[in-house]
């Protein structure tokens, strides 16, 4: 029997982890400002026993380190970057959602720093989501700038990640992963602070044993051919509609630069042992956070990711590409976390994972400027042949659905 085709470069056979809820489809982080159309993708690590690495991992957070030793080392990077006049000493990026809330509240008031929350603004705020971003500073109590870029260029930008790459939040990842840095050099802060480290959830397992970001993430010494939705930016200024300057938010600071100025980008959940029900506790007790009356579309959760309307199709564009819907990430993770079984993972998955996001439809395709057919019609070029296949009423299904076998 003849293999099918696999795209970007994944594994042409599909494997569920035996411990969680993850296939062997999931990628790993990348450098989003070079993202191509048909680029191969790391993807997450099996050992022979068929776990996965980020389940590995977990067991080494469970039982391999010493927190307290880590929560010490925390204490000394704090000391050497904490201001004694008041002065902001960290720049946190982010949402005002449980991780980023949980992170500069408890920097500040329990260990003494004098946080900058920045905020690279959603494409479309969730009413929900312009409220917890409020909470976030008037019942948390911390200072934020709100970094909105040039509306007419983002939406362009966001068109053609999806069309070119299906993956519409390429553009706001890459604005996301450099405002931490960027302010930091503005307002000569030496120190930038986020929560978790992504690498949990399945990058190389090694890449968990560094507590400090990776430069090529955020920094860049070839502005111009940083990739938007596939396209440089010296095409876009080429073609005429844009200037320079309207890239003024995008523009990688260059890493030398941020090695003069003695940047350093830290993941928190490297110092402090780091579970995402936890922080979303810590957010509704401190911050003032509220998770949806109802549950996301999508998964089962209601309080993870839900203050961009863009949030559900960034996660159906994974569904289409790697099998890997939102259900799936949300159910891993708490399988780890010894929050649900892997049983009731199971069935949650095939309930919630390939439940499409009806409630944004219509204001994704008007902010994309995209009919539904056109919608339609890009999606279905993105799904591997090794992934997909049609039933007998012309329906597309997953080849490959998880069991509790």
């Amino acid at each position: 029997m003849n293999k099918l085709e696999a795209y970007y470069g994944l594994p042409n056979e599909v494997k569920f982890c035996k411990k969680c809820v993850i296939s062997n489809q999931r990628p790993s982080s990348t450098i989003e400002f070079k993202s191509e159309k048909n680029e191969k993708k790391k993807v997450i690590n099996f050992n022979e026993d068929g776990i996965c690495s980020a389940c590995e991992y977990h067991d080494e957070k469970e039982t391999g380190i010493d927190w307290k030793q880590r929560e010490d080392k925390l204490e000394e990077l704090l000391s050497k970057f904490r201001s004694n006049d008041g002065s902001y000493d960290v720049i946190v990026p982010g949402s005002g959602g449980k991780d980023s809330a949980y992170t500069s509240h408890i920097l500040k008031y329990k260990y003494g720093m004098n946080p900058l929350t920045v905020t690279w603004a959603p494409h479309l705020y969730t009413e929900i989501g312009w409220k917890n971003m409020q909470e976030w500073m008037h019942t948390g109590g911390l200072d934020n700038i709100l970094y909105t870029p040039n509306g007419v260029l983002h939406k362009e930008m966001t068109k053609n990640a999806f069309h070119n790459l299906l993956h519409p939040f390429q553009p706001f990842i890459v604005g996301q992963r450099i405002i931490g840095p960027a302010m930091a050099k503005k307002f000569g802060v030496k120190l930038v602070m986020y929560g978790e480290n992504q690498a949990e959830y399945g990058n190389a397992i090694e890449e968990n044993t560094n507590p400090i970001m990776n430069m090529d993430f955020f920094s860049s010494d070839d502005v111009m051919n940083m990739k938007f939705g596939g396209v440089t930016m010296k095409e876009y200024i080429e073609s005429g509609k844009y200037s320079l300057n309207d890239f003024t938010p995008y523009i990688a600071p260059k890493k030398n630069d941020l090695i003069e100025a003695g940047i350093e980008v830290h993941y928190l959940g490297y110092y402090l042992k780091w579970d995402p029900q936890e922080c979303y506790y810590y957010a509704v007790d401190n911050t003032g956070f509220q998770a949806n009356p109802v549950r996301t579309e999508g998964t089962y959760s209601k309080y993870s990711s839900i203050d961009d309307k863009i949030d559900p199709f960034h996660y159906f564009t994974t569904l289409i590409k790697f099998g890997i819907g939102r259900c799936t990430y949300d159910a891993a993770q708490e399988v780890r976390n010894g929050k649900i079984s892997r049983d009731e993972a199971v069935y949650l998955v095939n309930k919630y994972d390939r439940e499409f996001p009806n409630k944004y439809f219509m204001d994704f395709l008007n902010y994309i400027d995209t009919t539904e057919s056109e919608f339609w019609e890009t999606v279905d070029k993105f799904r591997s042949p090794h992934l997909w296949e049609k039933d007998s009423d012309n329906n597309w299904i997953l080849r490959n659905i998880i069991t509790n076998e």
